[in-house]
Order: structure tokens, then C-alpha cells, then sequence
């Protein structure tokens, strides 16, 4: 499903990614940890094509480094900053996001499938309602029915919850946990309870480095885990 062997990314002088390998199979619930400017958003980036690295990259059989364009409809992406059009409403929206995604199906097909994922996602309520008068929960949900799109097999979630309060970060978790049934997922984070709450298995990076990549269940304290690999 994704395979990273010997990745690297600088940026002028600063190593950003060093010799980063990474096998992540198909149904995984992955979550991606480390302090803040670890390398998290850097690698997703790089999965998605958007930045250019060295080393091997292949996603879904596409060689990502080489032919960034080919992996967009495998991967839906939300990125920390969710990029929503903000005087957009939430159907109209996501009508063209389906056509900005290369959707060649059908008008009607198109409205159906967004029809489908305002229901999955819980936006039922605000489908009609202007982006900028939701709120930053009901933003997250637009972001990710967008990320939804196309039906991709590879949902990567740079930071989905940053920002929400407690009802809604439950709702938003639960809803990533239920996208792990039909995708693989790679959701990037630093709060430790996140991973716990959704994931299946944790890599922690830090100084661009993997420092650990074990099946959540064989941590028994994910915290002093955290703290002994990045220290």
C-alpha cells in the first residue's frame, strides 16, 4: 500500500527527513507522533507529491516521487490548515471539490456521492449553510467529507482536531475511527491520547528520524514511550 525506503528532504541547508523507511499495509490505522517541527507535516507532504525528496516513495503502485499528479486520486489529504473557501456553502463546496478531484462521472452521479458523504460525516444539518458561519468542528467535518472525495484508499490527517473542544474532538475521533474500517489511515499528531483513542499502530518521529514503529498494543505506556525516544 505505501512504501518509503531511504527518504530525504532538505530545505537549503536543514535536513528535514534522514533516511526515513516506512512500510504502512493496506486497512492500517497509523498514527504519526513527535514534538512539533519533528518531520510530521514534511513526510505527509512528500506522501501527497506536493514536496520533492529523494529516495522511494510509492504509494498504491505509483511512484510518487517521480509522478507526483498519478497519486492524487489514491489519497485524500486534510491538511492542519483545513483550506476551505469560506463564502462558499457547505453542498456547493463540496460539488466543486468533486469536480476539482477529476471526478468523470455523471452531474447526478457527483451530487450523489456528495449527497452520501454530507450524510456519513454528519453535515446533514449545514449542507445549506455559508463555511464561515459553521463552526471549527463542522469546518473539520467539510475538510475531511473533501478528503473523502472519490473514495480514495489513503486518508492522510495532518492534525484534524487541533483547536476543537471536548464534544466535538469525541465526535471528530470517532469518525476517523470509523473511516479506518473502509481506508488506510495516517493521521498525524502530538497528543498522545489521540493515538490511543484511534490508532492501531504508532511511529514516532523526531529530528526527522523514525525513532520507534510498533503495534499500539505492544506499548504499555505510550507517554514514558514518548519521552524515552524523543529525549
Amino acid at each position: 500500500m505505501i512504501q518509503i525506503e531511504h527518504l530525504n528532504k532538505r530545505i537549503g541547508q536543514t535536513s528535514i527527513l534522514n533516511d526515513v523507511s516506512l512500510h504502512i499495509s493496506e486497512g492500517e490505522v497509523v498514527g504519526l507522533l513527535g514534538p512539533n517541527g519533528a518531520g510530521k507535516s514534511t513526510l505527509m507532504k512528500v506522501l501527497t507529491g506536493l514536496w520533492k525528496a529523494t529516495g522511494k516513495v510509492d504509494v498504491c503502485g505509483v511512484d510518487v516521487l517521480s509522478k507526483p499528479d498519478d497519486v492524487h486520486p489514491h489519497i485524500g489529504y486534510l491538511p492542519e490548515q483545513n483550506p476551505l473557501y469560506a463564502d462558499m456553502y457547505v453542498r456547493e463546496y463540496l460539488l466543486f471539490i468533486a469536480r476539482m478531484r477529476g471526478q468523470k462521472s455523471a452531474i447526478s452521479n457527483q451530487k450523489s456521492e456528495v449527497e452520501e458523504l454530507i450524510e456519513r460525516v454528519g453535515l446533514m444539518p449545514m449542507a445549506n449553510k455559508c463555511i464561515r458561519e459553521l463552526s471549527k468542528g463542522y469546518k473539520q467535518r467539510v475538510g475531511l467529507a473533501a478528503a473523502m472525495m472519490g473514495n480514495p484508499e489513503v486518508l492522510i490527517l495532518d492534525e484534524p482536531t487541533t483547536g476543537l473542544d471536548p464534544n466535538q474532538l469525541n465526535e471528530i475521533r470517532a469518525l476517523i475511527r470509523e473511516l479506518g474500517s473502509n481506508h488506510t489511515v495516517i493521521l498525524s499528531t502530538h497528543i498522545l491520547q489521540e493515538v490511543k483513542a484511534i490508532c492501531n499502530r504508532v511511529v514516532i518521529i523526531d529530528h526527522g528520524q523514525i525513532r520507534l514503529d510498533k503495534p499500539l498494543a505492544e506499548i504499555n505506556d505510550l507517554e514514558t514511550t514518548f519521552r524515552e525516544v524523543t529525549n
